[in-house]
């Protein structure tokens, strides 16, 4: 468990591309590497049966977009990311304050999903949406 200054990552919960092109996104991954995904609504496609992370998904950009901005397309003036990176983390407010105090732009503060989750994100310096996150249903709670 890594920690530094008020945030304590527990694991990864999730990583998967930030996809703007459905059709060429799933041949690579389904077609051709053989994932086998569960699909969404909204072309959202995850699987939590590979190794290595607890869910690996191909995000489409405008769903992106709809959970950090409340839109379906990314705003202009903030650059599109390549891909996402969830950690859970101990306490997710107390890791989005130290973020904010560390300089980070938070995109999304401290949001309850519908599915549970609660999660902040903001872009990485490589251009990754990360977020920091509490999963109930990655936790087994």
């Amino acid at each position: 468990m890594a920690r530094f200054e008020g945030i304590s990552v527990l694991f990864i919960a999730g990583f998967g591309p930030v996809v703007r092109d459905a059709a060429a996104s799933r041949k690579l991954y389904r077609e051709v590497l053989g994932i086998r995904f569960k699909k969404e609504t909204g072309n959202y496609l995850h699987t939590e049966a590979v190794d290595g992370a607890k869910t690996f998904a191909l995000w489409p950009l405008a769903q992106a977009a709809q959970s950090c901005f409340g839109r379906r397309s990314w705003p202009k003036d903030v650059p599109v990311p390549q891909a996402w990176l969830e950690f859970d983390v101990e306490n997710v407010e107390r890791a989005t304050a130290t973020l904010e105090a560390r300089g980070y732009r938070l995109l999304v503060k401290n949001r309850h999903e519908p599915w549970g989750q609660t999660v902040s994100r903001f872009l990485s310096p490589e251009g990754l949406l990360v977020g920091v996150a509490f999963t109930p249903a990655l936790r087994g709670n």
